[in-house]
């Protein structure tokens, strides 16, 4: 059985590093933040400990074995349902919480380490979560800047033929579409346009060109 100051030090340990990576999901106001990153951590060093040290009483019979790896691979399976709910379906093909759920899976591995007795691994992880979470967010935007696709969306009047509109405005900024696709509807036409990047400026140039047609009636622009 633990001495009572070693399961104290690993359930602090627990809360102090889930704690650490909570508030980096908190400080972005997301709805798993400090307290939970702290109560899943904790949680799993005590099923850690549950699991290893919790049936010493058992195994002083003849013939009882134990796997102290079986709760730890519970955890590990089952933390997957708390971390389906941070994800959130914004719209078709838009996922958000993604990123917070794994902060929880993560943190369950630390909680799971220092209630085996393994600081050093708790701690290295935690440092490595903060570094993916919190440090390597301004490269992740810039790669990913670099090749999203921007989306142009526009309402026009039924009455215009919108390939031929097109062809007038974009092609005198030499603008590359990436796709292309529309909805006719009972007195309007809905064009959405996709473009890569990196003719950014040339489209902002060509909507401050056809911004006041007659033939629009509402522009939409995602950067």
């Amino acid at each position: 059985m633990l001495p009572h100051k070693e399961i104290i030090l690993r359930l602090i340990l627990a809360a102090v590093l889930g704690a650490i990576v909570g508030l980096e999901r908190e400080r972005k106001n997301w709805t798993a933040g400090m307290r939970t990153h702290m109560m899943v951590c904790l949680g799993s060093s005590l099923m850690m400990m549950v699991s290893s040290f919790g049936f010493a009483d058992v195994l002083n019979t003849d013939h009882v074995t134990l796997d102290p790896s079986r709760i730890a691979a519970q955890v590990v399976s089952g933390i997957g349902f708390l971390g389906a709910g941070t994800i959130i379906l914004l719209r078709q093909g838009i996922v958000r919480g993604l990123t917070t759920a794994s902060g929880l899976w993560t943190v369950a591995g630390v909680g799971l380490a220092c209630g085996g007795g393994m600081y050093f691994a708790a701690s290295i992880t935690t440092v490595f979560a903060l570094v993916i979470l919190w440090a390597l967010q301004p490269i992740e935007k810039r790669l990913v800047q670099r090749y999203t696709q921007r989306t142009l969306k526009l309402t026009l009047q039924d009455t215009v033929n919108p390939m031929q509109l097109l062809d007038e405005w974009f092609n005198m900024e030499e603008i590359k579409i990436a796709n292309f696709s529309y909805h006719k509807a009972s007195n309007e036409t809905t064009v959405e346009l996709k473009f890569d990047e990196k003719g950014a400026d040339n489209i902002m140039k060509a909507l401050e060109t056809i911004k006041d047609h007659s033939a629009i009636k509402d522009i939409s622009w995602s950067k």
